[in-house]
């Protein structure tokens, strides 16, 4: 399977990607470009992805947003706000040539996607949008009634560590794995790839946009786009496992704001079904990504 790595120029920086496949593809499938979740966390969890290149021929790029993976690392906290991550999926799209093609937002990546796509780019021919996020309000109360059905004593042990800031402590991360590892993912062991990419996630990245999971402190806290939905116009698949913790609560705005919008649930999945159920989610992916193509010509 052929694999491409290198930069593309951002800014003043360098944008890592890695295309897996042949771009462009020989029986002419458009590529999915792949916008992971985070913020500040490498693209490395959603590997699975790769297989629909040798599956179904279909090309497949990912990047490692600015900031984080092997993209550069700038020291500038100005430069965690949502239009940087925005202008980034345009730089990447330009620099890669690549015109007609489908997206894959996943989690904060699907905040990006929707931000990107409201802007209404050319080419644009299908949208996935997996485990999304339309307002972070909404999350955030989602997130914390979650938190709020953990036992007592872990409950406790978060809500001290975050009052004294002292998230660095290793019981605020042992409390906080009891969270993830219900409404994450839950596999057991977690696999490798979800693994690399939570070692190298860019904490001050993060808490800079967004906080906590559920205690949204960052510049991401009113973020909002749930009464621009409707318009999109596009095929759109939104995606959520059963565990989720972007729950029916918050996905269902999503799925009833977008024309024609298809919601599929993965029954044995948290937050990542790519990862957790990844066969029958490439199935999912792929067949929706070949009707969107055979669709009605582009209008954007």
């Amino acid at each position: 399977m052929a694999v491409t790595e290198g930069t593309v120029p951002f800014r003043e920086y360098r944008t890592w990607y890695r295309i897996v496949g042949e771009l462009p593809a020989p029986d002419g499938k458009l590529p999915l470009l792949v916008i992971n979740g985070g913020p500040g966390c490498p693209h490395d969890y959603l590997e699975d992805l790769s297989a629909l290149a040798g599956e179904n021929g279909r090309p497949v790029v990912f990047y490692d947003q600015l900031g984080c993976g092997r993209s550069d690392h700038p020291d500038e906290p100005g430069l965690w706000v949502m239009d940087t991550f925005v202008d980034e999926v345009a730089a990447v799209r330009e620099e890669l040539g690549l015109g007609r093609l489908h997206i894959l937002g996943h989690s904060w990546g699907s905040q990006v996607a929707l931000e990107y796509v409201l802007r209404r780019p050319a080419g644009l021919v299908g949208l996935v949008l997996a485990g999304p996020i339309a307002g972070a309000p909404a999350y955030e109360a989602e997130a914390r009634r979650l938190k709020e059905s953990l036992p007592p004593e872990v409950q406790e042990v978060i809500d001290r560590h975050e009052a004294d800031g002292t998230t660095g402590d290793d019981a605020y991360v042992e409390a906080t794995m009891a969270f993830h590892k219900r409404w994450l993912c839950r596999l057991d062991p977690w696999p490798d790839h979800l693994m690399r990419s939570l070692t190298n996630w860019r904490e001050d990245v993060y808490e800079t946009m967004w906080g906590a999971e559920w205690n949204v402190t960052g510049n991401l806290k009113d973020w909002d786009v749930t009464a621009r939905l409707g318009e999109l116009d596009l095929p759109v698949l939104v995606t959520s496992g059963r565990y989720d913790v972007a729950t029916p609560t918050v996905v269902r705005p999503l799925a009833d704001g977008i024309r024609g919008a298809e919601w599929v649930v993965f029954e044995q999945s948290a937050h990542l079904p790519s990862a957790e159920e990844p066969e029958r989610f490439r199935q999912v992916l792929e067949s929706f990504l070949h009707r969107a193509e055979t669709a009605a010509p582009q209008r954007w």
